[in-house]
């Protein structure tokens, strides 16, 4: 199973997520949580998948992040705990 790829990312993407921390007014706390999670080299499915936060639900596929969500709107994929 891949790891979230965390440098190499690319650009448009970075774009995209921006935005949607902006758009979705993702609190900072939210995004240490997920700076955390990262830190442990998490395995993620080939597939699309997403993880919950207190706050926040990262959605991703294979080894990218793809986008954020707020608590409430519904992600696709497996659910890592």
């Amino acid at each position: 199973m891949p790891k979230v790829r965390r440098q190499g990312v690319p650009p448009a993407l970075l774009r995209h997520l921006v935005l949607r921390i902006q758009e979705r007014s993702i609190e900072a706390q939210q995004l240490t949580l997920l700076a955390e999670w990262l830190d442990q080299e998490p395995e993620v499915p080939s597939a699309l998948w997403f993880k919950r936060f207190p706050g926040l639900i990262v959605c991703g596929e294979g080894e990218l992040v793809k986008t954020f969500l707020r608590i409430g709107q519904l992600p696709n994929g497996e659910e890592i705990m």
